[in-house]
């Protein structure tokens, strides 16, 4: 997953904010989805690594997560943003484990229900 996130990540495409972010996204049979961001002038129009990872996934016929990489720049340990957290919650459990990288390596392990306590997913739709 870590090289999978890597090649994503140098791929990024960040003019704007230039903090580039890779992810990977791994699924139930396995197989390893990777995604980066991609900024557009018009700020909202731009989409997320993980968003990106996902939507290769779904693209696949796949609909399950099973653990998610992200690797970005800089001091700070980077999360998922609020958005993606709850992309990834359609599509995993609240154990899902979250690996946040540096390009130079792992810098922290969440869950996803500790970065998206109390979340609203897909079982809350269905009797």
């Amino acid at each position: 997953m870590f090289e999978a996130a890597r090649a994503a990540h140098r791929n990024a495409h960040a003019p704007y904010s230039k903090y580039p972010v890779g992810a990977a996204v791994r699924s139930e049979s396995g197989a390893v989805y990777a995604g980066c961001n991609v900024e557009n002038a018009a700020y909202p129009q731009g989409w997320c690594a993980e968003a990106s990872a996902i939507a290769a996934m779904v693209t696949a016929g796949e609909r399950h997560i099973v653990e998610v990489l992200t690797i970005s720049n800089g001091d700070m340990i980077g999360t998922c943003c609020g958005g993606c957290r709850q992309k990834i919650r359609e599509f995993a459990g609240l154990d899902t484990p979250i690996y946040s990288c540096g390009t130079g390596g792992l810098r922290a392990v969440f869950t996803l229900g500790g970065l998206l306590p109390h979340s609203f997913g897909p079982e809350n739709l269905i009797d």
